[in-house]
C-alpha cells in the first residue's frame, strides 16, 4: 500500500474560515486521495470533453448494473467511501477520510468527510451511508447484483454512530471489505433523490461527484456538467463531459480525426501505430486488469458434459486470435483472472491448441460426429474484446474444424447481457475488468455458485470450489488466501466452464489537447483533473 503525507493547501484567508480538507489516515498510515496532488487552487481551464464509446449505459444507478458502460458515466457523478489510486487499486481517502477494522475482523469503522453535499443540495453524512446500504440489502439479487456478490448476507448492521462516523457489523470476517467499498457499484447516492424518483432514479442520478447529470438521450449520449459546489476547490477543471455512442471502432476513430470527439476507447490494436504517428492525436494505455473469455453454459445440451467443454478448450487457437485481433497487445489466458492479481496460479497448465485431442474428447463424450450450438457475439467493443463479431467468426471456424457447428447470434448490448445472465446462451463471448484488484472479484463473482444469475453466466456450480472461495473471503492471512485461490483455479481449469481467451492491454486514443487523463485499470475513469488545452 502506498503511503505518503498529504494536505490540500489553503490560502491564509481560507484558514480563518475552513477546516483542513486533508490529513487522512487508514489503519496503515497516512495516504493521498490520489486526486488533486495539491493543485486544487489552480483555475479551471473549462471546455467540454466528448468521449466516444461503443455502447450506451444500461443504467445510471451504479448499484443496479454490472456493466462498464454504466460505470464510465457514474464514476463521475458519484463517489465511493474509499477511492482507488489514479492508476492502481491501492486504497485512498474518498468520502471517508479514515477507516479501521477490529482485530476479529467483524467491526469496520469509517470517519466521513465533512462539508460534502449531494448535487440536490442535501447533506452527505452517516445517515446517507446507512440509507444506501439498507436499500441494497433490502433489494433482491436481480436488483442489486454487486451487493449480493460482494457482501451477500455478511453485513448484520450499518449504524450512524454520529453524523461523521459509520460502523459496520459483520457476522463473518470479509478480507476484501475495504476494497469492496471502493468499487463503483457502492457509490453513495442521495437518499432524497432516491425517494423522489423511485423506479426512475436510474435515469435521474444524484451523487456527490465532480459532475452533475444533465441529460440522457438513449443510445445517443449522456451529458454531464461541472459541479460548481464540489468539495475540492478548483475542481473539476472541465465545464462539461459528454459520453456519446458510436458503435463501430473505425467510425469512432474517424470522429476523433474529424474533431467531433476528444477521446475514444475500443481502439483497434492495428490502428495504434497510425495514431501514434499523428501529431494531433495521442494513445493512452490502460493498465491491464481484465480477462476475455468464451463462457460455456454448463446447463445446456452437450455443454453439460465436462469432456465436451474440455474439447472446446483444445479447439481454440488463442495465439491466432491475439495475432489477428490484438496486434500482439495481449497474452493468452489460462485462468479466469490476470497474473497481476495476488493468488494467480501460474502452475496451471493451459489447454493447448490441439484439434485432434479435441476430437478424441468429443468421441469419448459420445459426440464423435460433433453437434450444433449457438455462439453469442458481443455487439460492442470492450477492452478485452475489440471486435466481438470477428472473434466469434474465428472461434466458429476453430469449432467447425472439430465437427461442431456454431451459429453466431447477437443482440443489442443490454438484451445480450440480460439473456446471457438468464442462461439462454449455449456459449457467449464476454469478459471482465476487475473492480478492486482482488482475486475474490474474479473467482467468486464470476464463477461461484452463489453468483449464478448475477455474474456467473455459465451457471457453473462446484461445491468444493465454493467452499474454497468462501473460506478465502474470511481469511485475513494473505498467504493462506493465495493458497486457497490457487487450489480453486486448478479445479476450475479441469471443469472448464469457460474458454479463457486473453488478458489485453487496452488502448484509447485522444486529441493531443487532452491533458492529465489517466486511464484506470478498472475501466472506471474519473475526469476530475482532465483538461483540454
Amino acid at each position: 500500500m502506498k503511503k505518503r503525507t498529504w494536505m490540500l493547501l489553503m490560502s491564509i484567508v481560507m484558514v480563518l474560515s475552513l477546516a483542513l480538507v486533508g490529513c487522512s489516515k487508514d489503519t496503515a498510515g497516512e495516504k493521498s486521495d490520489g486526486k488533486s496532488d495539491g493543485k486544487t487552487e489552480e483555475k479551471a481551464t473549462g471546455g467540454t470533453l466528448v468521449f466516444g464509446r461503443g455502447g450506451d449505459s444500461t443504467s445510471l444507478d451504479p448499484a443496479a448494473t454490472t456493466e462498464g458502460e454504466a460505470f464510465k458515466v457514474t464514476k463521475n457523478i458519484y463517489e465511493t467511501l474509499i477511492e482507488f489510486g489514479p492508476q492502481d487499486t491501492e486504497l485512498h481517502p474518498g468520502l471517508a477520510t479514515e477507516w479501521n477494522a477490529s482485530e476479529d475482523g467483524l467491526t469496520y469503522t469509517l470517519t466521513l468527510r465533512e462539508g460534502v453535499k449531494f448535487h440536490d443540495g442535501t447533506d452527505f453524512n452517516a445517515d446517507a451511508v446507512v440509507f444506501n446500504f439498507e436499500r441494497w440489502k433490502a433489494g433482491n439479487k436481480e436488483q442489486f447484483y454487486y451487493y449480493n456478490s460482494q457482501f451477500g448476507d455478511r453485513i448484520d448492521s450499518v449504524t450512524a454512530v454520529d453524523a461523521k462516523t459509520v460502523e459496520f457489523k459483520l457476522n463473518t470476517p470479509l478480507a476484501p471489505f475495504f476494497k469492496n467499498l471502493a468499487m463503483s457499484p457502492f457509490a453513495i447516492a442521495s437518499p432524497a433523490a432516491i425517494e423522489k424518483h423511485g423506479d426512475k432514479f436510474a435515469e435521474n442520478p444524484v451523487g456527490t461527484g465532480p459532475f452533475v447529470f444533465k441529460e440522457w438521450k438513449r443510445n445517443e449520449k449522456v451529458t454531464l456538467v461541472k459541479n460548481e459546489n464540489y468539495w475540492e476547490k478548483g475542481l473539476p477543471k472541465l465545464d462539461g463531459l459528454i459520453f456519446t455512442v458510436i458503435p463501430e471502432n473505425s467510425a469512432r476513430l474517424n470522429a476523433l480525426n474529424a474533431g467531433e470527439v476528444d477521446l475514444i476507447d475500443g481502439v483497434n490494436f492495428s490502428d495504434v501505430p497510425g495514431i501514434e504517428a499523428n501529431a494531433n492525436l495521442q494513445v493512452f494505455n490502460r493498465p491491464s486488469l481484465n480477462v476475455g473469455y468464451l463462457g460455456l453454459t454448463s446447463t445446456r445440451g452437450p455443454l453439460k458434459e465436462k469432456l465436451v467443454r474440455q474439447a472446446l478448450n483444445h479447439a481454440v487457437d488463442k495465439q491466432a486470435l491475439i495475432d489477428t485481433f490484438y496486434a500482439g497487445k495481449a497474452t493468452a489466458a489460462k485462468n479466469p483472472m490476470p497474473p497481476v492479481v495476488a493468488g494467480y496460479n501460474d502452475d496451471v497448465q493451459d489447454y493447448d491448441y490441439n484439434p485432434e485431442k479435441a476430437k478424441e474428447l468429443l468421441a469419448q463424450a459420445g459426440y464423435a460426429d460433433g453437434f450444433e450450438m449457438e455462439l453469442w457475439a458481443m455487439p460492442v467493443a470492450r477492452p478485452y474484446m475489440p471486435d466481438g463479431k470477428k472473434v466469434a467468426e474465428a472461434i466458429q471456424a476453430n469449432f467447425a474444424a472439430i465437427g461442431v457447428k456454431a451459429k453466431i447470434v447477437s443482440y443489442e448490448w443490454g438484451t445480450y447481457l440480460d439473456k446471457a445472465r438468464m442462461g439462454e446462451a449455449d456459449s457467449f463471448l464476454l469478459g471482465w475488468t476487475g473492480d478492486n484488484g482482488d482475486a475474490d472479484n474474479f473467482l467468486y463473482v464470476l464463477l461461484d455458485q452463489d453468483s449464478i444469475e448475477s455474474n456467473n453466466y455459465s451457471y457453473y456450480k462446484n461445491q468444493e470450489v465454493h467452499d474454497l472461495l468462501v473460506k478465502a473471503q474470511a481469511t485475513v492471512d494473505e498467504a493462506e488466501r493465495d493458497k486457497l485461490y490457487k487450489e480453486a483455479q486448478l479445479i476450475i481449469k479441469d471443469d472448464a466452464p469457460w474458454i479463457p481467451l486473453v488478458h489485453s492491454e487496452p488502448a484509447l486514443a485522444g486529441s493531443a489537447k487532452v491533458k492529465n487523463f489517466l486511464p484506470h485499470p478498472t475501466g472506471s475513469d474519473i475526469f476530475l483533473n482532465v483538461e483540454i488545452k
